[in-house]
Parts: structure tokens; sequence; C-alpha cells
């Protein structure tokens, strides 16, 4: 859904339909069957090829070996960008982001420990650990979406909770739009600990501003504010078209500022999918899409995508005045080469003469609110056939510390930690952002989802809401909700359940 999240892994069969595709590659490895008990699922992953040194292989389709060993702790890292970069089939593998924001600090805190680390998709997917049936003793993923759409459907989630309290991780300290995020994915418990957070913010292109002679957007602004902004530069000048703004309107929705949830609670964590009801007309619903709507429907402004920023869709780059964008978005355009795959750097570099980067908080509903988006978080998780759940909890516990939480808020993206001295870390160790000020990426609160309890939930089709029924079919924005909410979601659980899937 994310502009910045080009993955999509779809497919994985529940249960039975997922053992029937692999019931050719072998028994089950032993100590791997069991799943959480407050998981929907029992997927059970296949034993592949083992020496007799206990290593494991595992095909993938770019051909590359990759093997793990029994007594290597095992880390896979996914679903956010920056961990891909680097890797491809001329024999580099995608681990220089991993191993300079988190492996080699990792490695030197536990020099006992032999990590073994990968990253989708290169070289090995989900399904090809699963067909080998190594399943990792820690992942790093996306806790929104994923832990539904992967990790329940393995069976490699469990109820972390009693972990955490034994190694006295103090959860009250971190994010609490974090923590409440994976609480409502986790049926009732704990199924992972957030790590970091590619936060939102309002980048601005200084270079329009200075050329119209517009104020530079603030912290704390609202969308009244920079709406008045983006008519003033949504124009023409000579046979140059700027655009005002962009904010990706299916994030908008997903990540709302009121932490509103489409589902609604039921009797139970896990029910069947003819139980699950949405409601996305309430009075709370139609306010936050009505706020957006108005930006979409500004002559002008074609919402396309927010990486107009920079380039995008756009004919010439740096004609978007101002993005709703990620930090990851902002190191990449910073040119940091953690943030860039090499392959796009002179683009990227040609792309940014036409840009002056600004930075500040992304708008807020009201004045005085401090409201941000729901965390774009990623959160560590245990499988339950983990052979190394000790040293794994430690590496949690210390990945959550303020040791490596400073350092993570120093490469530049936001720590779910946020002391004095992380917060000031902040991009200390992205050379290309220090002439920008980003004293508002720890500014404000994520949003907070709330009324989650009893529900599961689907990854459902928010964006037929804007994308299609108001861009495309030229619906109001109350009928686009009503019948997003009566017809489009409700069809959708019903296909995906048709075809075996829980998501």
């Amino acid at each position: 859904m994310s502009d910045n999240q080009g993955i999509s892994r779809r497919g994985f069969v529940r249960n039975g339909a997922l053992l029937g595709g692999l019931a050719a590659l072998g028994g089950a490895l032993p100590g791997t069957a069991a799943a959480a008990t407050t998981s929907s699922t029992s997927a059970v992953p296949r034993a592949g090829a083992r020496s007799a040194a206990g290593i494991v292989d595992i095909p993938n389709k770019y051909g590359k070996p990759f093997s793990v060993a029994d007594d290597e702790l095992f880390i896979f890292a996914v679903n956010f960008k920056p961990f891909e970069l680097g890797g491809d089939d001329a024999g580099r593998e995608a681990s220089r982001y991993f191993n300079t924001v988190f492996g080699d600090a990792i490695r030197a805190k536990f020099p006992a420990v032999k990590i073994k680390y990968a990253t989708w998709d290169y070289p090995i997917r989900y399904e090809d650990i699963a067909r080998a049936g190594r399943v990792p003793d820690l992942i790093i993923e996306d806790p929104r979406t994923r832990i539904d759409r992967d990790l329940e459907p393995l069976g490699w989630v469990q109820d972390m909770t009693s972990m955490v309290q034994q190694a006295g991780i103090d959860l009250p300290a971190l994010n609490l739009g974090s923590v409440e995020l994976v609480k409502s994915r986790s049926d009732g418990g704990l199924y992972g600990v957030p790590v970091f957070i590619d936060e939102h913010v309002l980048l601005y292109n200084k270079l329009i501003f200075d050329k119209f002679g517009v104020r530079y957007p603030r912290v704390g602004s609202t969308y009244d504010d920079i709406y008045k902004t983006a008519k003033t530069l949504t124009r023409q000048d000579g046979i140059d078209h700027y655009k005002g703004f962009m904010q990706h309107p299916d994030n908008y929705l997903a990540l709302n500022q009121l932490g509103l949830y489409p589902f609604v609670p039921g009797s139970s964590e896990q029910p069947v999918p003819e139980d699950i009801k949405v409601n996305l007309t309430t009075a709370d619903w139609k306010t936050v899409a009505h706020n957006i709507n108005r930006f979409l429907q500004l002559p002008g402004n074609t919402f396309t995508t927010v990486d107009d920023f920079f380039k995008g869709d756009m004919s010439f780059p740096g004609h978007l005045a101002m993005a709703v964008h990620t930090l990851s978005k902002l190191n990449a355009y910073a040119l940091n080469p953690l943030y860039v795959e090499e392959d796009d750097a002179e683009d990227y570099a040609e792309w940014a003469k036409s840009v002056k980067i600004g930075v500040t908080s992304m708008p807020v509903l009201s004045r005085g609110s401090t409201a941000i988006y729901q965390p774009n978080a990623r959160a560590a998780f245990i499988p339950p056939q983990s052979a190394h759940k000790e040293a794994s909890l430690e590496i949690i516990k210390y990945l959550v510390s303020e040791e490596i939480q400073t350092r993570i808020s120093s490469y530049g993206v936001k720590a779910v930690l946020q002391t004095d001295a992380v917060v000031n870390a902040f991009g200390t160790a992205i050379p290309q952002l220090q002439g920008i000020d980003t004293s508002a990426v720890y500014w404000g609160d994520n949003a907070v989802v709330k009324n989650y309890q009893n529900t599961e939930y689907w990854d459902i089709p928010l964006y037929k809401v804007f994308r299609q029924h108001v861009l495309k079919d030229g619906m109001d924005v109350d009928s686009s909700l009503q019948v997003a909410e009566q017809l489009d979601i409700p069809n959708y659980i019903k296909a995906q359940a048709a075809a075996g899937l829980t998501w």
C-alpha cells in the first residue's frame, strides 16, 4: 500500500492448502509444527536438504547458494525497502543496510552468537524458507499488514507477553502507538515488539516556495493551513506546471490520525469470515475522508504518487511543492547511499538539482492537535519454532535499549524509545542530512489504534474509496465510503475466504 513498499508476496494458502502445495517436498522438520495457541493458522514448514553437519540449504529463484546452520541464529528482515538494497544476482547480498544499522552492533554486543542474515527477496523469500523448513529465529517485519498475510499463515507467531515480561523489556517506555498497533494484530496477545518507525513527515521543496514568495510550512500546521498553501502553489508558470500537495489517500485512511479501526468488535478475536463486519460510514470516518478529498479535487493537483516530490510520474523533477512521505524517502532524496539503489544513484543525483529539501511535521486535523499518523512501524518476532529463543529475546531487548535506539535514530529513522539522547541523535550518522533541519521528526504523537478488541484484521481494499470510486468513478465521498463498506470489502473477504486465505 505504501509508496515506499513495492513488495508483493501474495498467494500464501492457509492450513491444508499450504500443506498440499508443499507436500511433495518431504516430511515436516521435527519440532517445527507447533504454532501459537492464539493463532488462527497451523501451517507446518517442510524439511529441506540437511547435511550431516546440521546445515539446511534453502533453494531460491536466483540459484544462489544459501544455507543456515543449526548453530546460527537466523535473522530475516522484511518489508523495509532499505533492507533490500545492494543485492543482485552478481553475487552481492542485500545486507549493507542491516549490517550498518543493526548487524554490526548486534555482533559486537553478542560475540558468542553466530548471526545469519537475509532479507526478502534476495536471495530468499518466505516460501523458500517454508519449503526448506529452517524457520528464522528472529523476524523483523511490518506488523500492520504482514502478521496476517505472512507470519500467521505460516504458524510463525506466538504470544510473547510472558517472554517480554521475563526479559524485563519495558513496553510502556516504548512508542504507545507502535505497541498498540502490534497488539491490534495479535489476537488478544502480543506477537512482537516494535523496533523502529519509518515515520511520515511533510517534505517541501524550498525552491518552489522561494520562487513564488510563499512562507514555508511550519511544525503543527493544520490541513487547512496546508490546503491554502497548496492552492497557492498549484499553478502554471509559463510552460511549467507545479502541484501543491500530495498525500497517499490509502495510507491516509489506513493510518488515520483519529486512530479509527474499520472492523467492528464482535464476540471473538478470530471470527469466521462471514462474521467480519466493517464500518466506514461513521461521522468520524466521513470527517477524515472529506478532509483529504479537497486536496484530491484541487484542479491541477491530480494525484499520481507522492514520489512526484522528486520525479515520480511527473515529466520534470522538482515540480511538486509538498508531499507527506516517509523518513526513508527523505534519506534517499538527500542522496544517502544507504537508502538509494546503486542503479538509481545517477538519476537521483540529477533530480536532486531541482529540489531543496525542507522537512516539517505532517499536517494535523485541527489547531492544537499533536496527532500524526498511526506508526509505520517495524517489529521483531520470535517464531515458536525458533531453536534460539533465549538469544533472540536478548537481541530484541538490546534492540529497544537506549544504546541501539540511539544508533537507529542516528541513521535517519524514528526510534520507538524516545529519550533525549535518542531524539538528539537523529540523522547524525547521515552526512547528507546535516544541512537539513530535521527537528520536527519527533514532533507530535502517533495516533493510537482503538476499539480493536475481538476483531480479526484483514488487509481490506481501502484503495477503492478514493483511487477507484472518487478519482475514477467520480463518486462523492459519502457514497464511496458506503460502497466500500457494503460491497467492496464484503466481496473481498468472501473471495479471499473462498481461496483459502484469511487476509
